[in-house]
């Protein structure tokens, strides 16, 4: 009889031990719900929404309408390639400073800074206590004619160096390609630091005192092991720096000129001023195309396993 009743009462708890696993197996879904809810809202359906921008037709006073016109793409890559290559070359001129100034940084807080490497991190994002537009302003101040940075360079004749570049305008920085490139290196370079940073903190240093051990030069232990080990690091503050570097807009419209404009200030004129969303919507897309399969073929290439 109790045999009996043990069997009852388990046929009877089944579907109660059925529905709490079934609830453990959602509960990792019910998690990602907001953030799914939020990429849908904000997100994917802007992207619908620019999309279908991208292939209407029309006017303001006449109204837009879905006509499916592709041609919009290729009229848009047609008259704007310069500032696509220009926002290109801009940001990754950017990007590759934003490495060589950031890395040294991120080494010396990682390895050597001690007990100062909490200050050290602060200043880093420091900046990001002010605003984007005021630190931008900020250096028309730095770069402006007769201040102590063009006298320097001038002194040091390296604007007769960027001049014969086509960097620079004889003795002048601001409204050149210079001083948008350094507006993007300054802006972007905590993006470069701080991933930098947390891939070198993570290097065992035994792996530096094996290195030595086997009688292995600086440069050969950081050719050798710390360098391959901080890849990660590399990859991602590379992409972080570049792609928004490679849309950015206020940069070259505070200081920049007319022939240093990027693909978003056209964008933003498209969108703003010249109020043609199609062509506007059609550079977003045409841009984020671009990006994406650079991007793509980057990390290929970069090979890190810690972004595959």
């Amino acid at each position: 009889m109790t045999a009996t009743l043990t069997a009852a009462e388990k046929t009877a708890a089944e579907p109660v031990v059925r529905t709490t696993a079934t609830r453990k197996r959602l509960v990792p879904y019910w998690l990602l719900l907001p953030g799914v809810l939020w990429l849908l809202v904000f997100f994917a359906l802007p992207m619908v929404y620019q999309a279908s921008t991208s292939v209407q037709t029309g006017s303001l006073e006449r109204g837009f309408e879905v006509t499916w016109h592709f041609s919009t793409y290729w009229e848009a890559l047609a008259d704007y390639w310069p500032q696509f290559v220009r926002s290109l070359l801009y940001a990754g001129t950017a990007t590759v400073l934003c490495l060589i100034l950031g890395y040294p940084l991120a080494y010396l807080i990682a390895f050597k800074a001690g007990r100062w490497r909490n200050l050290l991190l602060v200043l880093v994002i420091a900046p990001f206590f002010t605003s984007f537009l005021i630190r931008t302003l900020a250096w028309k101040t730095i770069l402006a004619d007769g201040g102590a940075v063009v006298g320097a360079l001038d002194a040091l004749r390296v604007l007769d160096v960027t001049t014969a570049l086509g960097w620079t305008q004889g003795d002048r920085l601001l409204a050149t390609p210079l001083a948008v490139v350094c507006g993007l290196t300054y802006n972007f370079l905590p993006f470069m630091i701080l991933p930098l940073y947390t891939s070198l903190e993570r290097i065992d240093g035994r792996l530096h005192e094996a290195a030595k051990d086997l009688y292995a030069s600086p440069a050969t232990t950081f050719r050798k092991v710390t360098f391959p080990l901080s890849m990660p690091g590399v990859v991602s503050g590379t992409l972080l720096t570049f792609i928004p570097a490679s849309g950015d807009y206020v940069n070259a419209e505070l200081l920049g000129s007319t022939d240093t404009k990027m693909v978003g200030n056209v964008i933003q004129s498209q969108f703003l001023r010249v109020l043609d969303y199609p062509t506007a919507a059609a550079l977003s897309f045409i841009l984020m195309a671009i990006v994406l399969i650079m991007v793509t073929v980057y990390i290929r290439r970069a090979g890190t396993e810690d972004l595959v």
